[in-house]
């Protein structure tokens, strides 16, 4: 296939993607509305949730931060007790999974009213994003399509940080050789969400960034530090000793509530009855090869084109971890569709980022099924993205404004 053909079925697939997304939101949201009921003292949305459902956990999150007892709610009766008092008996279980050094970010929501602070956190999350993501892109249809992806819908339908958290990765990668200290900073950040970057280390290790290592190192633990002197050391040791297991009953539920919405091995498995022991012995072998792939391709192709690096880091990213929801592949999908933007894709890739865009749905809808395979969608394109990386001699740019910015 000749490179103006190549172009133009490129250009096809972007109008394509954006026009079903812009379907997609229409049905989405009207649906989303339609099921609402406005009771008080919180509305709730067709599964009985509060609106902005995760966030009411952030929320709680910033009323506690005041408190003398900041961590009480990492114990899940006493939180469900909370809930309780403040929503009505019976509302559907939920615990608190962040480390405590969200706290400082929590603090100032915890000051407003719920639904105040739902807008403003629904607000500053899309203007990040949209500022970076518009720092990358130039073509709107492009744009339209990553602003109305499924994985961006579902983060502001669930009140999640998703937005924030995205915007963080995507800056990451453009920042790692041109600010490298800054970078590292934000990789630091980046633990108040540890699962989005347990691969930095294996990655930063293998091609050697130093700097960036030390930078992220010591922002983390300045981060710790400061949490357990602003609001105690005792939130660390309850976080550690009911956090931590509070979180696993997620992954072990025998009812197979949460596994819908885990785009990840572990849950895939889950969701057919495997036994516990033995979905994560699987999910640690992906685990391990996706460390195996990702210190290969930093370490003998640090130089490669950058969008290769950074799509293939952010699929083995999701593939490695057993905790991981749907729009958390956010990130995931703005570096498939920059690279089907680019023109670096063949008809196979552009497969790929069709079904890495609609990940999200494909799981829900698989996954209330408890039909397995979603979860096959990161490392399939991970293999792909390794595979053209081993084919590849040529090094490219760093990721700068001729490499992720639209032209």
């Amino acid at each position: 296939m000749s490179s103006i053909d190549a172009q133009r079925e490129n250009s096809e697939a972007i109008r394509a993607l954006a026009i079903l997304a812009v379907f997609f939101v229409a049905v989405a949201v009207g649906g989303y509305l339609y099921t609402m009921a406005w009771s008080a003292p919180f509305p709730r949305d067709g599964t009985s949730l509060v609106v902005g459902r995760d966030f009411l956990n952030l929320w709680m999150y910033g009323r506690a931060a005041a408190s003398a007892d900041p961590s009480r709610y990492y114990d899940v009766v006493e939180y469900h007790r909370a809930l309780a008092a403040l929503l009505g008996p019976n509302y559907p279980g939920q615990n608190w999974s962040y480390p405590p050094s969200i706290f400082f970010i929590a603090a100032p929501f915890g000051q407003l009213g719920y639904l105040p602070a739902l807008l403003v956190w629904t607000i500053l999350g899309g203007a990040l994003f949209f500022a970076v993501a518009r720092r990358h892109i130039a073509d709107n249809r492009l744009l339209i399509a990553l602003l109305l992806s499924p994985a961006a819908v579902l983060c502001v339908i669930s009140g999640q940080s998703s937005l924030m958290t995205a915007a963080m990765l995507i800056t990451i990668f453009a920042w790692l050789d041109r600010r490298p200290i800054a970078a590292g900073i934000l990789i630091g950040l980046l633990t108040l969400k540890p699962q989005l970057g347990i691969l930095f280390p294996v990655m930063l290790i293998a091609s050697a960034r130093w700097r960036v290592f030390a930078s992220a190192a010591v922002t983390a633990l300045a981060l710790a530090a400061a949490t357990a002197l602003v609001f105690g050391p005792q939130v660390w040791i309850d976080f550690v000793a009911k956090g931590l297991p509070a979180n696993n009953l997620v992954l072990a539920d025998p009812e197979r509530i949460a596994t819908p919405f885990y785009p990840t091995i572990f849950m895939n498995l889950r969701g057919i009855d495997l036994p516990y022991n033995a979905a994560m012995t699987v999910q640690l072998c992906f685990s391990a090869l996706a460390i195996g792939a990702v210190f290969w391709a930093f370490r003998t192709r640090r130089d490669a084109d950058p969008l290769w690096l950074m799509l293939l880091f952010l699929a083995w990213s999701i593939t490695a971890v057993p905790y991981l929801l749907s729009y958390d592949t956010l990130a995931l999908t703005f570096a498939a569709l920059l690279l089907l933007d680019a023109g670096r894709l063949d008809a196979n890739g552009r497969r790929f980022v069709q079904l890495v865009y609609w990940l999200p749905i494909i799981q829900v809808g698989l996954g209330n099924l408890h039909v397995p395979g979603p979860a096959l969608l990161a490392p399939a394109m991970a293999i792909y993205a390794l595979i053209r990386l081993r084919a590849s001699s040529v090094p490219a740019d760093a990721l700068d404004a001729r490499c992720i910015t639209a032209r």
